[in-house]
């Protein structure tokens, strides 16, 4: 089935993704392009509109990222855009945009100016807008007609003959209250879609794809972690093909305590997947001996879990398929969008795949996000002690521990991480946080335990809360939880005299330390 799609054209914003999100919550499929995305392949895609995403440039820089010249001539569907999106529609039609006086970061109110506006349909006079920009537009293109203003700057415009639409706040984020009903207007009213995509299409979907690419006889191994993503994944492909799916469940050594016999009893009993469990944390620790570079930890992990998968496959009986719970936000993180711009880090099941892997991948949550992939394991009948479980990195505890690996490490990160999980749910505070965990810092510091002074390591535990992933904020624990949590790791945790609590957001910060 061909679904209605609105396309995102990114010019780097840190919403860019939530307005995808936002998109998808009406029920329309989303996708995110580079804003050097052709013409030629926006037309070919058939979208219902286009979104121009906000962006950290400026539209009167030289080098600012820019559409091409005959991009709304061709363009004849639909367009919004927003903030740097605004300023980049108005001088490239032929108004004017201009540095402000003052940047306009934040809350601000604006307000509807009468007259026709297909944006604002059914909204308020007066409404509470979040601001994030440095530039305005101060000269309206002709065929625009300003239809709202914060104070003296013009905040929204519109040119119905053309079916172009701006606005220069963001009505993506939580902070603009009513702006998934500006959202709605634009998707229902403007760009005429209907809500076509939902949880039940796309497994029906996804499943029908996976038995046209396996074919009849196809055998598949799927690589399974014991987290959430690749958990749903195998359930999925399993809905499809049945035990033609062999699961390879690999004990790399890097994962938390008891995980590793207790997941494979759960996936065997609970999920009744047909899973291998695989112990190959000799050969993992091996090749990251002395290594502390965290990019060359997360190929190499991804390189001997594929040498792993390979040889598995073989005893499966002519193996062709690997199957991975690979995520949107991984997907964007590792493979840059803007052509220049810096990956963030590479994801051991996208950047760190060798080049002439043997066998085909089948990725069926490629283009979710991490709370959709939970609602459409939810429908898939998975239980929620698995939906729920926190986010766990591909590469495990390796990206926990800053600096080299070795197994007494690890014995003593999982030993300090089951400690916070523990109190976590002894607190009542699991479900209340996004993802929790411990890292290990590669620092000593003196302590004092009875009458001995000490020099021992230190422990950074890590709460944050968010949506997606894609941006979070750090967990604001009641100070009797981190007072019970780090008292338990200092005493129980035999190398350990300091813990520390980290209050970092993602941006600046990513979740994991590495």
């Amino acid at each position: 089935m061909q679904h209605e799609l609105i396309l995102i054209l990114d010019f780097g914003s840190q919403y860019t993704q939530l307005i995808a999100r936002r998109v998808r919550e009406l029920g329309v499929y989303c996708e995110i392009v580079p804003f050097h995305y052709s013409v030629e392949k926006i037309i070919e895609r058939q979208p219902k509109g286009l979104i121009l995403s906000g962006g950290p440039s400026s539209v009167t820089d030289k080098d600012a990222p820019r559409v091409s010249k005959d991009f709304y001539d061709k363009i004849t569907v639909p367009i919004l855009g927003i903030c740097y999106g605004m300023q980049l529609m108005a001088v490239d039609l032929g108004g004017a945009s201009q540095p402000a006086m003052r940047r306009e970061y934040g809350h601000a109110q604006l307000k509807r100016l009468s007259g026709k506006t297909l944006i604002f349909t059914d909204l308020p006079e007066k409404m509470d807008v979040w601001m994030s920009h440095g530039d305005h537009v101060t000269k309206l293109p002709e065929g625009f007609n300003t239809t709202a203003t914060t104070g003296d700057v013009i905040t929204a415009i519109e040119n119905h003959e053309r079916n172009l639409f701006a606005v220069q706040f963001h009505p993506e984020v939580a902070h603009t209250p009513k702006g998934k009903d500006i959202l709605k207007n634009f998707i229902f009213n403007i760009c005429q879609c209907s809500s076509d995509w939902s949880a039940k299409s796309f497994i029906a979907e996804e499943v029908a794809k996976i038995k046209e690419i396996v074919g009849e006889t196809g055998n598949v191994i799927c690589g399974l972690s014991g987290g959430v993503d690749s958990t749903v994944a195998a359930v999925l492909v399993h809905e499809a093909i049945g035990n033609r799916q062999t699961c390879v469940f690999v004990n790399n050594g890097l994962l938390r305590a008891d995980e590793f016999e207790n997941t494979l009893k759960m996936y065997r009993n609970n999920l009744h997947l047909n899973v291998v469990g695989v112990d190959a944390s000799k050969e993992f620790y091996k090749e990251l001996k002395s290594v502390t570079d965290p990019e060359e930890k997360r190929k190499i992990i991804g390189r001997v879990f594929i040498q792993v998968f390979e040889r598995e496959a073989k005893k499966v009986g002519k193996a062709k398929f690997l199957v991975q719970g690979t995520l949107y936000p991984d997907v964007i993180e590792s493979v840059s969008l803007r052509g220049a711009s810096v990956t963030i880090k590479s994801h051991h099941n996208v950047g760190g795949l060798p080049e002439k892997m043997k066998l085909k991948l089948i990725e069926p949550l490629r283009e979710l996000f991490k709370d959709e992939v939970r609602l459409f394991g939810k429908e898939l009948g998975i239980p929620n002690e698995i939906l729920q479980r926190h986010p766990f990195p591909g590469p495990g505890l390796a990206v926990r521990i800053l600096g080299d690996i070795t197994p007494e490490k690890v014995e003593l990160l999982q030993q300090a991480d089951r400690i916070f999980i523990e109190e976590l749910h002894n607190f009542r505070l699991y479900n209340e946080v996004w993802q929790a965990f411990a890292v290990l810092l590669p620092i000593q510091s003196v302590g004092v335990m009875g009458d001995f002074r000490t020099y021992e390591k230190t422990v950074a535990l890590r709460a944050v809360t968010s949506t997606d992933g894609m941006t979070a904020d750090w967990a604001r624990l009641p100070h009797e939880f981190l007072q019970k949590a780090s008292s338990r790791i200092t005493s129980e945790v035999r190398g350990v005299n300091r813990v520390v609590y980290d209050i970092s957001s993602k941006p600046p910060s990513t979740i994991e330390w590495e």
